[in-house]
């Protein structure tokens, strides 16, 4: 696997521009905050965060892959507000749960997720090395 940051370009922070990378590719659905009964850990937007990435890496597991092989993620979310307001506990419970390995990413505000209570919906693409 390949951090890109071009030249000049100030290395982010929390993600990658870019990376590219070889082997057997693995998508994973967009996942959201609850658990495996249905039931949500709480109302907060960094409390559903952690079940999320939780619930996507029991997906990457089923095809060998963890975090280290994230190379995509789509967040959505449901208040840019509530996002900033908790940034810095969502960037300590990203790395609590994935490391510090940083993807290319987008977040991506929307009005609604299909779940009623979702504050959060991750799409995540990672890559095992052949």
């Amino acid at each position: 696997m390949e951090i890109l940051l071009p030249p000049g370009w100030p290395r982010p922070k929390g993600y990658s521009h870019g990376i590219a990378a070889r082997g057997r590719l693995v998508f994973v659905a967009g996942q959201i905050g609850w658990d495996a009964a249905g039931k949500f850990p709480g109302d907060e937007l960094a409390a559903q965060l952690k079940q999320t990435l939780e619930n996507t890496l029991a997906v990457m597991l089923q095809a060998g892959a963890g975090p280290q092989h994230v190379v995509r993620m789509t967040w959505y979310i449901t208040s840019k507000a509530e996002y900033l307001r908790q940034l810095s506990q969502i960037g300590e419970t990203y790395r609590q749960v994935m490391g510090k390995h940083y993807p290319a990413m987008a977040v991506v505000v929307v009005a609604a997720l299909m779940e009623d209570r979702a504050k959060i919906e991750i799409e995540t693409t990672a890559v095992v090395p052949d």
